[in-house]
């Protein structure tokens, strides 16, 4: 399959946010972009509306990408690593992407340079102690420590950030959420310590997305040391554009420094 260059940018990585709750007329235009496999899928959730919001959220995701590389979005075809990481069939120029959603919205992210991951979380109570269970001792310290009234949103900042390197790393499972260390205040979000990798501080970038009140969200890329600014897209060509919350923020390279369905990371994209 011939795909049209893509230029994103070596320092940009695009951001695309959109609602999974659609007015019925709207949803045959997601449906007709879906594959079979895709369509078989969301047939086995057992509420309609997951079933129309991964309808909506992966026609969507194909519509998108489908417009970088200037092909049909029913033509895209995806393959996945031991992991269970997503990408494209002989995609030549590559570009990576990654889907997250919560709530009713999904987020994401496209390079034409880096493996990216993206997570976005609705914030909501805590019924149990999951930094207890997925923390590194480091973090929990650091949450510890937090003011009461800030703890709730501090935990989403620190579950966002390790989701999202986790999905840019690309080893699933396998990578024990405790393996590594990330920054959870609201300084500019930083990966700290990653077992078995001293130079990996160096090596990646994080950063916290700007998303509407009650939403956290952050990317990861491994950038090799190099600065990145998120891009912030709502529209394409044929489509009326919509403001973001924010405008894209620059971000430099850093050194290091000393609910039951939210936490299900095996089904995400």
């Amino acid at each position: 399959m011939r795909y049209r260059p893509v230029c994103i940018g070596p320092n940009v990585i695009d951001l695309w946010r959109w609602p999974l709750d659609v007015v019925a007329g709207d949803l045959p235009r997601y449906v007709a972009m879906v594959s079979d496999g895709e369509f078989a899928r969301a047939a086995r959730f057992v509420h309609e509306r997951d079933r129309l919001r991964f309808l909506v959220g992966r026609g969507r995701l194909r519509e998108i990408v489908a417009h970088y590389l200037g092909v049909s979005a029913k033509r895209l075809v995806f393959v996945y690593n031991a992991f269970g990481k997503p990408h494209l069939a002989m995609s030549e120029p590559p570009l990576h992407f990654n889907l997250s959603h919560s709530g009713g919205m999904a987020v994401l992210a496209v390079s034409d340079r880096y493996h990216v991951g993206v997570d976005v979380e609705q914030v909501l109570p805590l019924k149990e102690d999951v930094a207890g269970h997925f923390f590194s001792p480091a973090e929990q310290r650091a949450l510890s420590a937090m003011p009461p009234g800030d703890y709730l949103e501090a935990f989403y900042r620190c579950w966002t950030r390790k989701e999202a390197f986790v999905k840019a790393h690309g080893a699933g499972l396998s990578l024990p959420l405790d393996a590594f260390d990330v920054s959870i205040d609201e300084r500019e979000p930083t990966l700290l310590r990653l077992d078995g990798d001293p130079a990996a501080p160096l090596q990646w970038q994080l950063a916290e997305i700007a998303l509407p009140r009650g939403f956290i969200g952050a990317v990861a890329a491994p950038t090799g040391g190099n600065g990145i600014s998120l891009r912030y897209r709502s529209a394409l060509e044929d489509e009326r554009e919509e403001e973001w919350t924010a405008s894209p923020r620059p971000l430099r390279p850093h050194a290091p420094f000393p609910g039951d369905q939210l936490f299900n990371r095996a089904s995400r994209m």
